[in-house]
C-alpha cells in the first residue's frame, strides 16, 4: 500500500467524524432553550476541538496506528450505522430518549454479538446487560447531570 492510500485511509474517517462533530456542535448551539442545550453544548465542543486534532493528524500523516479502513471492515461496521442513524433520526423522537435507546442498544447487541440468535437465554442476557446499561444513563443523565432528555410516547 502507498503512503498516500495510507494517509487517505486514515483522512477519510477523520474528515468524516469532523464533519458529524461539526454538525452536532451547530445542532446544539442553535436549539432552544439555551439552558436545556449547556451540557451537549461541552461535549459536542470537546468533540469537536477532538475531532479538529485528529483531522490534522491524519493529514500530516502522523496518525500512524493501524492500517485505516478497509472495504471489509466498512460493511461490517455498516449495520451498526445505519441503525444509530435510525435512532438519532428518527425513533428517538418518536419513542423518546429512554425507551428508544434501549431497543436501539438491543438491536446493536444482537448485531454484533457473537452468541446465537436461537437461544432463549442469550437473548436473555442481551436484555439483562440493555436493561443494566439503561439503568445506568438513567441514572447518569436524569438524576446525577439532570439533563433534559427528548420525550416521545413513552419515556
Amino acid at each position: 500500500m502507498t503512503a498516500t492510500a495510507s494517509r487517505a485511509q486514515h483522512l477519510i474517517p477523520a474528515v468524516a467524524v469532523l464533519l458529524l462533530s461539526l454538525t452536532v456542535v451547530w445542532l446544539s448551539f442553535t436549539r432552544e432553550p439555551a439552558a436545556a442545550f449547556l451540557f451537549p453544548r461541552l461535549i459536542a465542543s470537546v468533540m469537536f476541538l477532538l475531532a479538529v486534532w485528529n483531522c490534522v493528524r491524519a493529514a500530516l500523516g502522523l496518525a500512524r496506528v493501524g492500517a485505516g479502513l478497509e472495504l471489509e471492515e466498512c460493511l461490517r461496521i455498516a449495520p451498526g450505522v445505519l441503525v444509530v442513524l435510525v435512532y438519532v433520526l428518527f425513533v428517538a423522537r418518536w419513542l423518546g430518549f429512554y425507551t428508544a435507546s434501549l431497543g436501539t442498544f438491543i438491536v446493536l447487541y444482537s448485531l454484533y454479538d457473537p452468541a446465537s440468535h436461537f437461544k432463549l437465554t442469550t437473548w436473555l442476557h442481551r436484555i439483562a446487560i440493555s436493561l443494566i446499561f439503561m439503568a445506568v444513563i438513567y441514572g447518569l443523565f436524569a438524576v446525577l447531570l439532570k439533563v433534559q432528555t427528548p420525550r416521545g410516547l413513552y419515556f
